[in-house]
């Protein structure tokens, strides 16, 4: 199936998925790979968190959205990628059995002035729950080719050997974020792209042909077999909670360990350079602010600024998130 054009899109066109149901092992696949915290995993362990219940991880909701998009305004097809999200929040938790819609709205349409035969549609998306309710919304832009226009030529791309990187062995006293420094950087370690494990996510969440086929990957604009932006940012998420238990073990055994919550949203998330098969990617995440919770005694949120780099030290990936956090001990 062949993808829309940029000339497809006008401000205001409306575009309805159709429904798609979560189901509790999805969920918990998902978080046994990316994301495992309790309340993403079992269900007796979640009631003793602060969410309580059985959900999603947030980054499977976004992926889940990106299935959707790729259904439906993309038609199945192939696109030319997106530049990245410029916000997302998280609305209400995914929990199994939901059936979720996504709604979309093109907001705006812009011919690209840097490369000819692109074009820049903004959308506005809702993703809604069987009750009707939103659980997430995001806005983002997505680059489609112009109708009668070449498309763009490859980029020459060595694709390198997939070498794992040993499992770092430090670990840091966590503070509760009412004490944290502002400023502090925590290296979250690596993490290696291989070719089966960019398809194996592209197949459940973001089918397009760069991300599926190295044959065919190699004749798009991306030269290579490249990663899903969904990929990329989930493998954040692996690095951060990897780091987070080892950090946690350390404090518990010395005193009080913060508990972590869920995330409300973030913002600015900008993927830079596409990464592909083979490549090794470098997380940190920096604490930018923190503010207290009005409404959750105790608890608070932290602010932080997250970079993937990769292992020609060029920095791939960008965004601000937030997290409820404790407060105080």
């Amino acid at each position: 199936m062949s993808a829309p054009f940029y000339e497809d899109f006008e401000p205001g066109d409306r575009i309805v998925s159709t429904p798609l149901t979560v189901g509790r092992d999805e969920i918990v696949a998902f978080a046994r790979e990316f994301d495992p915290q309790p309340f993403h995993l079992d269900e007796a362990a979640a009631e003793a968190t602060f969410v309580g219940k059985l959900i999603a991880s947030g980054w499977q909701t976004a992926a889940l959205g990106m299935r959707l998009l790729h259904a439906s305004v993309f038609r199945g097809a192939t696109t030319l990628g997106s530049p990245g999200i410029d916000e997302l929040r998280w609305m209400l938790p995914v929990v199994p059995g939901d059936s979720l819609v996504l709604k979309t709205t093109v907001e705006d349409c812009r011919a690209s002035t840097s490369k000819p035969g692109v074009g820049f549609v903004r959308f506005a998306a809702r993703l809604e729950n069987g009750a009707g309710r939103i659980v997430m919304t995001q806005g983002f832009s997505v680059m489609f080719q112009r109708r009668g226009a070449e498309p763009p030529p490859p980029r020459p791309v060595t694709l390198a050997a997939p070498e794992p990187p040993p499992e770092p062995n430090d670990a840091e006293i966590l503070d509760f974020i009412g004490q944290a420094e502002i400023g502090r950087t925590r290296d979250l370690g690596p993490y290696t792209f291989t070719a089966e494990d960019i398809v194996a996510f592209a197949r459940a969440y973001d089918p397009q042909a760069f991300h599926l086929d190295p044959e065919a990957a190699a004749r798009t604009h991306f030269g290579g077999l490249c990663a899903s932006g969904w990929h990329t940012a989930a493998a954040y998420m692996r690095r951060l909670t990897t780091t987070r238990a080892r950090d946690h073990a350390y404090t518990a055994a010395r005193g009080p360990a913060p508990m972590l919550g869920p995330s409300p949203g973030f913002r600015k998330l900008r993927w830079l350079k596409p990464v592909y098969a083979g490549d090794t990617i470098h997380y940190r995440t920096t604490l930018t602010d923190r503010r207290a919770s009005a409404s959750r005694p105790g608890w608070g949120l932290a602010f932080a600024r997250n970079t993937g780099t990769n292992q020609h030290g060029e920095e791939v990936f960008r965004f601000d998130s937030s997290v409820f956090a404790q407060w105080e001990p």
